[in-house]
């Protein structure tokens, strides 16, 4: 049971490439619902297989691990481990009617690199609406300028991931693409009305309800809760949860961005008081981890259920890939 094998909804990155035995045994006491990667954990494919074993290990089970790998500017991994690749909304604009199918061999692709590493989730597909007002840390990260691209090219996208063995996480909901500034460095101000967001950004991720992880967004809407960002705020929560309708498990985006207001404990208590499944933290400091944990992250009934369904769906992936492993040997 997920119960006996998660102490703490967090999910954690580590220092480098090769794990300590400080953060080993740190991780074991812990044990976190999962880990993230990043280009600081990345020498060659041999290194990054052994560091995944030694993760799971700590923790003493098959534990989620998660990369950012878009494509393009986001892309943790880079050749010869991964092919280079434009970022997805000027390949989108370049491929035009052929967009779905160069989208489906993209994501396939890449999911069968992660795979090839011992990495099973993807931070992507991007469903945020790129605009001409999006800041460049975003803008051609994502699929489209209207709603009915980004959910096709999405869906595309999330279907390529999942069929070839990797779990999607979708992001950032409920909605990134008005934000004028970079979440990394500041809290962007979304000034768009209720209506406009409803209609367009919110629509993309209704249409994602069925998904089963979600990031939440570091951006503050200021029609609906004009004191807090989307990630604490309760208000968006209940829009997240009741009209998108999304039942799944919701992760934070990194809790390390600037976004944020307070330290550390603070954030914590925020996103989990605000109703965040997950918290996720990546940049491997071990001092900012503790606190974290210390902060009171262990997982209630509702978040365990969420978190067990996410690995109940893993094993179908898994057995869906192997499935079509054999059917594609056998034609």
């Amino acid at each position: 049971m997920v119960s006996e094998l998660v102490k703490n909804s967090v999910i954690f990155g580590c220092e480098g490439p090769n794990l300590t035995e400080v953060e080993f045994n740190f991780f074991k006491a812990t044990s976190p619902f999962g880990f993230i990667l990043f280009s600081r954990n990345i020498v060659d494919a041999k290194q990054v297989n052994e560091l995944c074993l030694s993760l799971r290990e700590s923790v003493g089970w098959y534990a989620p691990i998660l990369i950012d790998q878009e494509g393009g500017r986001v892309q943790r991994i880079k050749f010869p481990l991964a092919l280079n690749r434009i970022p997805p909304l000027d390949e989108a604009e370049k491929a035009g009617k052929s967009a779905k199918s160069i989208f489906k061999l993209r994501f396939s692709s890449i999911a069968n690199e992660l795979r090839s590493l011992g990495i099973d989730f993807n931070c992507a597909p991007v469903l945020d609406i790129a605009r001409p007002i999006t800041h460049e840390f975003l803008r051609n990260r994502c699929y489209g300028v209207n709603k009915s691209d980004v959910i096709s090219l999405g869906r595309v996208a999330y279907d390529a991931l999942k069929s070839n063995g990797v779990f999607p996480i979708i992001k950032h909901m409920p909605g990134h693409g008005f934000a004028t500034n970079d979440s990394h460095f500041e809290l962007p101000v979304v000034k768009a009305s209720r209506e406009e967001l409803f209609e367009n950004d919110f629509a993309v991720f209704k249409a994602f309800g069925d998904a089963e992880i979600a990031m939440s967004a570091h951006v503050l809407f200021e029609a609906i809760d004009p004191h807090t960002a989307a990630s604490t705020s309760k208000k968006i929560m209940d829009i997240i949860r009741n009209d998108i309708k999304f039942s799944g498990l919701l992760i934070s985006d990194d809790i390390s961005m600037s976004a944020l207001p307070g330290d550390i404990k603070r954030r914590t208590a925020n996103l989990i008081e605000a109703g965040n499944d997950v918290i996720v933290h990546c940049n491997g400091n071990l001092m900012e981890m503790s606190e974290i944990v210390n902060s009171g992250v262990v997982p209630n009934t509702l978040t365990l259920s969420r978190m067990a369904s996410v690995i109940e769906e893993r094993k179908k992936i898994e057995h869906n890939k192997f499935q079509n492993l054999e059917s594609s040997r056998s034609s």
